[in-house]
């Protein structure tokens, strides 16, 4: 469905305002865990880093914010960035648009995108790594969504893994029958890694692409993912937090780890686009882990 800029003026400037607001949510109650969790070492804090992307001619191409808590007393690693970035593509992210079907995108070949990224990395083994990304993305030719969440434990635990699932699945059923199992498939396709021949993780929910011709609704959908992150992991988070772990607990998590940077560097479409449009690299490789290992 091909849009105007003008015509998504006001739906682009909503799109951000959610995202940031998301953000803002998310931030809090990943330190007021730190909080609970107690102990002699400090709880951990963002750290906080605007972003700015330049244009080839130097000028103003958007930006964001890159917020990183590192040590925690819960969290090792966990970054949660939010950026609205436009600009001009280039050739080969122009064909890389017109591969996935975007029309006239060397005749105009401008583009606007919006999201929040979260990757998080746990102190103890037992809490599950997590992913989570929702964003909008724009051209004079079309308009889409896409995002979601996948839990990524390296010691797993059923009953987690059907709390995730299930929390988001009661988020996406308002949405239409079908619609949570069609994105959970979709989740275990993208995050497979085939030179390993496996899953990065237990999988969740994503798609990409998304325009049913009706931007309320679509926005409406990714929305209630966001919304359905919190519930479907913080939970876990304050269970697993202060279960006691082994040195053989840490060393499986280091190997997954492993795992999870292959994975996001060798087919991470997030990563690719990214680093293809110039945005900031440290906001862009926000999600390898702290340390990881292979074997």
């Amino acid at each position: 469905m091909t849009m105007s800029d003008e015509a998504l003026h006001d739906e682009r400037a909503r799109a951000a305002d959610w995202f940031r607001t998301l953000r803002d949510e998310i931030v809090a109650a990943f330190e007021a865990l730190e909080d609970a969790r107690g102990g002699s070492a400090p709880a951990g804090r963002f750290e906080v880093t605007p972003t700015q992307r330049a244009a080839a001619d130097g000028g103003d191409a958007g930006g964001g914010l890159m917020s990183v808590m590192r040590g925690g007393r819960v969290f090792e690693k966990v970054g949660v960035n939010v950026s609205t970035v436009y600009g001009t593509l280039g050739e080969a992210a122009q064909r890389a648009m017109a591969a996935r079907g975007v029309p006239g995108m060397a005749d105009d070949p401008r583009f606007w995108a919006s999201g929040i990224s979260l990757v998080a990395h746990m102190a103890n083994p037992h809490a599950p790594a997590v992913h989570m990304n929702t964003r909008m993305f724009w051209t004079p030719h079309t308009w889409w969504f896409g995002g979601g969440s996948d839990l990524n434990p390296c010691l797993e635990y059923a009953e987690d893994t059907a709390h995730f699932h299930a929390t988001q699945k009661a988020h996406l059923d308002p949405h239409g029958p079908g619609l949570y199992d069609e994105l959970k498939a979709w989740a275990d396709e993208y995050f497979y890694i085939p030179h390993r021949g496996r899953a990065r993780g237990v999988g969740g929910i994503f798609m990409d692409d998304r325009n049913s011709g009706d931007w309320a609704a679509d926005f409406a959908l990714v929305q209630d993912i966001g919304r359905a992150f919190l519930p479907a992991y913080r939970p876990l988070v304050e269970k697993r937090m202060a279960q006691p772990f082994t040195e053989a607990d840490r060393e499986a998590q280091l190997i997954h780890r492993g795992l999870y940077a292959e994975y996001n560097l060798v087919y991470d479409r997030g990563t690719k686009f990214g680093l293809a449009t110039g945005h900031d690299a440290d906001a862009v490789l926000m999600s390898l882990p702290p340390l990881a290992k292979w074997v």
